[in-house]
């Protein structure tokens, strides 16, 4: 019996060695981890949702044994992607009304809208994407074959950029708007005496405000839905840009259901409401929502010439844009963000928007800080104002398929000589060392990889033009990379929890079927996401 025990033992011991001490372990990688060194591995660990172990599989094999291990087969994998300005609720709503992106032509809208109410018989009619810019005249159209088709039934159609509607005499009939009515940073068109159905900016919400609210099935079905395309590109956090203080508990609860998996960081609308709720509550954090920032609205889109601009438009004289509220506005709500404590985001397109916020953000911070407040989009700004980014720490938050989308018409608008300085990411770059970057889908497409490859090659998705748009602004891979994971957290005060993978780190990461930093640039936007994975849980696999 005695020769026995040393067996005994040797056996006990191998039990033990034997007992799970990881949930997940991922090798044969290729892990752009996105550390302080943008460091390679071909390893890690996951336990408890949390990456724990970082380095070569032969090293990570002796020390843990995983309940799953996933053989990469030397595919590359990236942490979950960031998008760092995106309308998530927004577009999932989309996903549920009419689509109208890239239709040639008015009448082709027309058609879909006519297709989409056969469809569907009750309620209103809302759709969205449509971009006359693509049409043939790039005329705005009007609402006559709205209202001979649609004379009871209300119909209202958002431009792609969400800045400038097209609604029949049925919605606007229920608004209550009449011809020449005038509205503070808005446009409601009328010519000869009668309206044209075209509403810019500020005049929306007259419309959009009596639209029944959406159902709880709806609103549910709208966020789930964004939820499992979003997956599908890679993204694991999106924040999403201007909600109501409503949408808080909702997200939450889902959430808390298991439901929605996807981690949201939500700027609240610029309205009293919004502003009562979070200084009274404080930041909602949760690992899965945070909620501690504010989205206020300087001015409209380039496209549907609502963004403020210091000198006329290119190509219409006497015409500059506006402001969407006061100057004072602007001011009064910086400084109460920042007695509070709060984030302050705003959208600023045009020089004159962004001057003026660039200035009242610098007298509200008094130069170097990390409140980390934001300029969304940034798109076009004075030479003379870039340096006011970095004097005060101003984070522009920009979206580079704008660039690739804009290009064709954007000269037409701003002129060759202010058009150099417009989506110029590497200069707005330069200011702070890092700047996030998203994608303002629905208004743009909602893959990441687009985005990468726009800031990148600076061309559209056939090549155009041959040798990039003004490419003196683009971005490395390095920074593009850092641009959707590791700097999209830091905009989001998260940089300490996502955005790369690194141990104490969320297991939010993705694998790809090419290398983003290796394969041809006319590869890029064509990259697929093979796996997503929140938490180390498999939330998303291609068929």
């Amino acid at each position: 019996m005695k020769k026995l025990w040393p067996i005994l033992l040797l056996f006990v011991a191998a039990c033990k060695q034997k007992e799970y001490n990881a949930d997940l372990l991922v090798k044969n990688a290729v892990v752009y981890t996105v550390d302080s060194t943008f460091t390679t591995a071909n390893a890690f660990v996951v336990s408890g949702g949390k990456i724990i172990s970082v380095g070569s599989a032969d090293t990570l094999e002796e020390k843990y044994l995983a309940r799953e291990v996933i053989d990469a087969k030397g595919k590359a994998i990236y942490p979950g992607f960031i998008d760092a300005h995106a309308h998530f609720y927004e577009y999932g709503l989309g996903l549920q009304q009419v689509p109208l992106k890239a239709l040639k032509s008015w009448a082709e809208v027309v058609d879909t809208v006519k297709a989409y109410a056969d469809r569907n018989t009750d309620g209103w009619i809302i759709g969205n994407g449509w971009d006359q810019n693509l049409w043939a005249g790039k005329k705005f159209p009007d609402k006559a074959l709205l209202d001979e088709f649609f004379p009871v039934r209300p119909v209202i159609l958002h431009r792609v950029d969400g800045h400038a509607v097209i609604a029949n005499q049925a919605a606007l009939n229920i608004a209550g708007i009449k011809p020449g009515q005038k509205v503070a940073g808005g446009e409601i068109e009328t010519i000869n005496g009668k309206l044209t159905g075209l509403l810019i900016d500020n005049a929306i919400g007259i419309v959009t405000r009596k639209i029944p609210d959406p159902t709880e099935q709806l609103t549910q079905n709208a966020l789930l839905s964004a939820q499992t395309n979003c997956f599908a590109v890679g993204l694991t956090t999106v924040d999403d840009c201007g909600l109501p203080y409503t949408m808080v508990s909702t997200i939450a609860e889902l959430q808390h259901k298991g439901a929605l998996k996807m981690r949201m960081y939500v700027m609240l609308a610029d309205r009293p409401e919004n502003y009562e709720y979070l200084f009274k509550r404080g930041v909602f954090k949760t690992p899965g929502l945070d909620v501690r920032s504010f989205k206020v609205y300087a001015d409209g889109a380039l496209g549907s010439r609502g963004a403020c601009l210091l000198k006329p438009y290119n190509d219409q004289k006497n015409w500059s844009g506006f402001l969407l509220s006061s100057q004072k506005h602007f001011e009064e709500v910086a400084k109460i963000i920042a007695e509070k404590g709060f984030q302050m985001c705003t959208h600023a397109i045009g020089d004159s928007a962004n001057r003026v916020i660039l200035k009242i953000y610098a007298a509200a911070l008094k130069g170097k800080n990390d409140r980390r407040w934001r300029i969304e989009h940034s798109q076009v700004v004075a030479p003379g104002d870039v340096a006011l980014f970095g004097q005060n720490n101003i984070i522009p938050s920009v979206q580079p398929t704008h660039a690739t989308s804009d290009m064709y018409w954007a000269g037409q608008r701003l002129g060759a000589e202010r058009l150099k300085s417009a989506y110029a990411y590497k200069n707005l770059l330069q200011q702070n060392g890092w700047m996030p970057l998203g994608t303002d889908f629905p208004v743009e497409n909602i893959s990441p990889f687009y985005t990468f490859y726009a800031a990148v090659v600076r061309k559209d998705l056939k090549g155009y033009p041959a040798n990039g748009f003004q490419v003196e602004n683009a971005l490395s891979r390095t920074e593009a990379l850092r641009g959707i994971t590791i700097w999209a957290a830091k905009a989001n005060f998260e940089e300490k929890e996502k955005g790369s993978i690194e141990v104490g780190k969320y297991a939010d990461f993705i694998i790809t079927d090419q290398d983003l930093m290796k394969a041809d640039a006319s590869v890029l936007p064509n990259i697929k996401v093979l796996k997503t994975y929140i938490n180390g849980e498999k939330v998303y696999e291609k068929k």
